[in-house]
């Protein structure tokens, strides 16, 4: 299939997805990136914690878990400044489509729910251009653990919040975690001016959501 028509604008587009682990966020956005590709635009995905120069360092310390809130958040802030300046700024001054599976906004949602002082985030932040669009996959915390759970049968150290004596069982320190993490992320929702996702529903319909709202910024307007 041709390149479409309708050009990236100057400066590149900037999506990001956002949700609590489980909220399916990233298989949405998989299937975004597989949709834009088919249309022949040009198109880059990048991950949080998947920088190849801090990724390995943090991945030994959540196994010999002594990341403590603030230098979780301050390792976090490394890797997302190390992909910003390699992968993300430069593909955007191409004129390239950058999806980002999570973006500032988990920061702001994570390391607040630990505790972390949100005008700090902020700060650490501050260098990061806004997205152009925030999809914010919204589902109950009872809801990701079930689909964890029924995935891999288990919750991670950190992921569960486990590092903050909430409770001694996993699953029920992942829920007061999480749900600590939602509300963080609907404190921020509208001030950031996010376009919240049901999570619940079937993945085709929130897929069809997905387009619409991509297919509107790409022709310079706003979903319906």
């Amino acid at each position: 299939m041709p390149r479409p028509k309708a050009a990236v604008r100057a400066g590149g587009l900037l999506i990001a997805v956002e949700g609590c682990d489980g909220s399916g966020k990233s298989t949405q956005i998989q299937l975004l990136y597989r949709y834009l590709l088919r249309r022949g635009f040009p198109v880059h995905l990048t991950s949080w914690n998947s920088s190849p120069a801090v990724h390995p360092l943090q991945r030994k310390a959540k196994r010999a878990r002594i990341l403590t809130p603030l230098t979780f958040s301050i390792v976090n802030a490394a890797d997302f400044a190390d992909r910003y300046e390699r992968e993300i700024q430069p593909r955007l001054s191409l004129r390239q489509i950058v999806l980002c599976d999570r973006y500032v906004g988990t920061a702001y949602a994570r390391d607040g729910a630990r505790g972390v002082d949100p005008g700090w985030i902020e700060r650490l932040y501050s260098f990061a251009r806004p997205a152009d669009l925030t999809l914010f996959f919204h589902a109950p915390a009872q809801v990701a653990a079930d689909r964890i759970m029924a995935a891999r049968g288990s919750f991670s150290y950190y992921e569960a919040g486990l590092d903050l004596n909430l409770s001694e069982d996993p699953l029920e320190s992942f829920l007061l975690f999480q749900g600590q993490v939602l509300r963080r992320y609907e404190e921020i929702e509208q001030r950031m001016g996010y376009v919240r996702i049901d999570a619940t529903r079937r993945l085709c319909e929130q897929q069809r959501a997905v387009r619409r709202h991509i297919d509107a910024v790409l022709q310079g307007g706003e979903a319906r």
